[in-house]
């Protein structure tokens, strides 16, 4: 193995941005010929660098074999800083940008589909409402995609289900919880609302629920399975308000259930409305979630501020 204070010293006064590059591209490519094409350079070239660059780390970082280029256990290592590197330099380049047009910063906010729009608004709004403006970017996925991008350094904060084991990189602040309810058309809310709740007449209906890893659609099994009904299976899988929405408009069977500020908005349009049934799920809060590693970073501690009163009545 290589003396750590010589590998440190290497890293520290040799290693450089664009040999993280080059690892990044052998690690795409697994063929050197092509890395050279990518990159506009010679094999030779390319063969040369990776060498220079695996003097500087002291051990093999890729190995030949019948696929190609495989990396290492010590190359995979390296890959993973290299594309948390990358992602900061440019997340960086992109800051630095912004602020030469003028603005504060640059704000990159994940957000799950579901979330109550009070919150969605304050997170863009408080961007906005910085002198100078900070430029704000809002992406929307789910608990998992979200909390791997930021793990990525691909995103700054993430607002998602906090009931995700976060592990030690990761710290959360509760922001609030939400009650479900069940949304049908219009056309069929005052038939499906007479009578006591009756899970398998339900289960009949034609579902729209989101996909089935994650976290509603589980809840969603297990309201059914502690009633005693077969978990239906849906007519569309999705996260997309609009298209539920549209569904509901045009499908005389449709059913969903989905957070009472979601089921707001949606009987908002005028083609659905919300049954009466009272539910309970143990769907955990909705969170703020962000890298240890920002510490006390002043920017995003007043983001997540900004959020927390936000919904000052939730929990």
């Amino acid at each position: 193995m290589p003396s750590a204070d010589k590998l440190q010293h290497n890293l520290i006064s040799r290693l450089r941005l664009k040999h993280l590059a080059l690892l990044l591209a052998l690690d795409r490519q697994r063929s050197v010929s092509r890395v050279a094409a990518e990159m506009g350079l010679s094999q030779p070239a390319v063969t040369k660098a990776l060498r220079e660059i695996e003097e500087i780390f002291m051990v093999p970082l890729f190995a030949r074999s019948r696929r190609g280029l495989e990396p290492t256990d010590t190359g995979a290592a390296v890959l993973v800083h290299a594309r948390l590197a990358m992602a900061d330099t440019e997340a960086l380049g992109r800051e630095l940008a912004v602020i030469g047009a003028g603005l504060h910063g640059r704000l990159r906010i994940g957000v799950i589909p579901y979330v109550a729009p009070v919150v969605l608004d304050a997170a863009c709004s408080h961007g906005l409402r910085q002198q100078p403006r900070a430029a704000v970017v809002v992406r929307e996925g789910t608990t998992d995609e979200l909390v791997a991008a930021l793990r990525a350094h691909e995103l700054d904060c993430v607002i998602a289900r906090s009931f995700y084991a976060p592990g030690d990189d990761i710290v959360q602040a509760p922001l609030y919880r939400e009650e479900p309810a069940l949304v049908v058309p219009t056309a069929a809310a005052a038939r499906l609302a007479r009578g006591k709740l009756d899970w398998q007449r339900l289960a009949a209906l034609d579902w729209i629920l989101p996909p089935g890893h994650t976290p509603i659609r589980r809840t969603v099994n297990t309201l059914f399975a502690t009633a005693g009904a077969v978990p239906p299976t849906p007519m569309v899988e999705t996260y997309s308000i609009k298209t539920i929405a549209t569904l509901l408009r045009t499908q005389p069977r449709a059913i969903t259930i989905v957070p009472r500020g979601v089921a707001a908005e949606l009987a908002a349009t005028g083609a659905a409305a919300v049954l009466p049934h009272t539910l309970t799920w143990d769907l955990p809060a909705v969170g703020a979630m962000w890298l240890r590693r920002a510490g006390q970073s002043e920017p995003l501690l007043a983001l997540v501020r900004a959020l927390q009163l936000a919904v000052p009545q939730r929990e």
